[in-house]
Formats: structure tokens, sequence, C-alpha cells
């Protein structure tokens, strides 16, 4: 028993020395080539053996030849176990290569592509996240471009809009002050129409423009979505009548939801105003609300024949009107960006689709 104690503890005193000298090569060469410190990590394996095995052996006094014999074994190992090691680590330093290389041209704002070299686990689960971000990036920058072209188209029709109204204000105020007006009412009559649209548009524009800020405030209550819509439908009925348009709103189910009402009134306004306005005379525009699986649904149904389907991704852009005409009523396209973005801020969703003769936009709030 004493005997092998003491082996033991020779064993252990000179595979520790090997330990702590490995210790100390590794923190000195760690921020060196991985196969460095893979070659490291078997050298210390080999060398804290050989130590062991010679301490054990020099201690039972073998013999010079059983000595050598040993040592031989050992020496044999070493050289295979280093080999290994060496090209483990040059295989795993080529995939980490090509991995940062990918990785730098995803950097330099091109696509992620992975490495067809295999790799270890752990680089194909990097791999794998690079992918995963790099396709997120690309979507990212999509949205990037597409809200950049909208801004820049947005800034031109605003632009001509203004531009419009200013000229023609400024041609009536011109005959008014030189007296060239023969009817003076129906000039200021239009005046006061220009700077109600004109109006209209700049709030409008603070409005998106605290909705893209983050700074929009809701204040929700309790209120039921029968009361929300007919208030709605009772503020629309004027503008229907001037275009000779049927509201109907007999699908409309007494569900509570929490919202805040001003603004989602808002929302139910650019809604019913842009159905009215693309609806044909004699044609009808429905507005239901129901509760769903995945919450309570508020739509409206006009008659306007439909949206083009590659024009159906961008109604809720910043800026699309659907038309290419400048002219009242087309609106400054902001409405229903405007919707969009009071709705997601109830953690909400707007959707619009095409049904026969006309389109529905649906408004999905949580339910209550």
């Amino acid at each position: 028993m004493t005997d092998t104690l003491l082996i033991a503890l020779f064993a252990f005193l000179g595979a520790a020395a090997a330990g702590l000298l490995g210790a100390l090569v590794l923190r000195l060469s760690r921020h060196r080539s991985l196969v460095v410190s893979l070659t490291v990590v078997a050298a210390v394996a080999v060398t804290a053996m050989l130590a062991g095995t010679l301490a054990v052996a020099w201690a039972m006094f073998l013999s010079p030849h059983d000595l050598t014999v040993v040592t031989t074994v050992v020496a044999m190992a070493a050289v295979v176990s280093l080999a290994t090691a060496m090209l483990l680590g040059r295989w795993v330093a080529a995939s980490s290569r090509d991995l940062t290389l990918a990785a730098r041209s995803f950097g330099d704002g091109g696509t992620f592509a992975a490495p067809e070299a295999p790799a270890t686990a752990e680089l194909a689960a990097l791999t794998r996240e690079l992918a995963a971000t790099s396709a997120k990036l690309d979507r990212s920058r999509e949205r990037e471009r597409a809200l950049e072209t909208s801004r820049r188209e947005l800034v031109a029709w605003i632009s001509h809009d203004l531009r419009t109204p200013l000229a023609g204000l400024r041609a009536m105020s011109e005959a008014l002050e030189d007296g060239m007006a023969v009817d003076s009412r129906r000039y200021l009559r239009q005046i006061r129409t220009e700077v109600e649209r004109m109006n209209d548009m700049v709030g409008d524009l603070f409005e998106l423009s605290r909705i893209h800020a983050g700074s929009l405030t809701l204040t929700p209550t309790r209120i039921s979505v029968y009361d929300l819509v007919g208030d709605a439908l009772a503020g629309a009925h004027p503008l229907a009548r001037e275009h000779g348009v049927r509201l109907v709103g007999d699908r409309i189910d007494a569900v509570p939801v929490e919202v805040d009402g001003k603004e989602m009134s808002r929302v139910l306004d650019n809604l019913l105003v842009n159905a009215i306005r693309r609806t044909p005379v004699d044609g009808t525009v429905a507005v239901a609300a129901q509760r769903a699986d995945d919450g309570v649904v508020l739509s409206v149904t006009d008659g306007c024949g439909g949206i083009p389907e590659e024009d159906l991704p961008r109604v809720f852009d910043t800026g699309w009107r659907g038309t290419h005409a400048r002219t009242p009523p087309a609106g400054a396209g902001l409405g229903l960006a405007i919707v969009r973005g009071i709705v997601e801020a109830h953690a909400g969703r707007a959707e619009v689709r095409n049904v026969t003769g006309g389109c529905r936009f649906e408004v999905t709030l949580p339910a209550v």
C-alpha cells in the first residue's frame, strides 16, 4: 500500500510539473493561432504522462535498458499525438479563416456566403447564426431602401402639392388686391378651401413624424367597438352623401377593446374617407367589426374595383396614393401610412386584400 501511494505521489508530481509548465506556455501563447494552442495541449498531455512515468521509473531504479524502452514508447506516442494535434489545428484554423473571410465580405455590405468546407459543431453553429443575421440585414436593407424611396417621393409630392395651392392663393390674393376679382366672395371661399387643405396636409405630416419618431403617446381606455364605429360612420355620412355613396354598418359586434379613442377614430376616419373617395357613385362602403381568434377585426370594404396585385405590398407605404393624379382628392398619400402607424402602436396590424368589386382594409386589434 505504501509503495502504491509513493508511486502515485511521484507520478502526480511529475504530471503536475508538466501541467504547470503547459499552463504557463498556454498563457504566453493565448493570442497565437489555434494550431499552437492545440499543439501545446497535446504536448502537455504527453509530457505529463512522460514525466510521471520517468519519475516512477527512476524511483523504482529500473535498468538503463528498461528506462530507454519506456522513454522510447512514450516518445513515439508523443510524436503521433503532436502530429494529430497539428493536423486538427490546421483544419480548424483553415475553417476559421474561411469563416472570417465570409464574415468580412458580409460586414462590407454584401451577403453572407457560408463556407463550403465542413467545420466543427461550434463553427457550424456560428455559421448558421451569421447566415440568419445576414438574411435579417438583407430584409432590413430592403426596407430601408423602400423607406428612403418613399421619403424621396413624399418630399417631391408634398412640394408639388404645396406649390399648386400656394400659386392659386397668390393669384387670387393679387386679384383681390388689384380689384380684378368679379366675385370676391367666391375667391374668399376658394382661399379658405385651399388653406384648409394645406392645414390637413401639415397635420398629417406632423402626425406621421410623431409616429416615425416613436413619440406617439397613447391613452388607452376600454371602449365598445360599436360606439367607436358608430361615431366614425356618423362623421362620414356627409361626405358619403356628397359623393353619392351608401354607407353600410349592420355587421358590428358590441365587443370591447382597449384603445386610444381619439387615435382609433382617426384610423377609421382615414379608412372611410379613402373608401368613399375611391368608390363610384351609387357604390357601397361596408363597415364590419367582429371578434376573431386573434383579436377584434374592423374592416372597411369599398367598391374601388380592386388594387393591382403588385401594388398591394405598398398600400401602407408613406406617399402611396394608388394613382398618378396629383390633384384633389388624391391627397398627400399619408392617410394609410398613419393608419398603419397608429394600429401598430396599439400592438395590432393593418392589412388589405382584394375582394369582388373592390378591396377590404382590415384592422386587427388585441382582444380585451
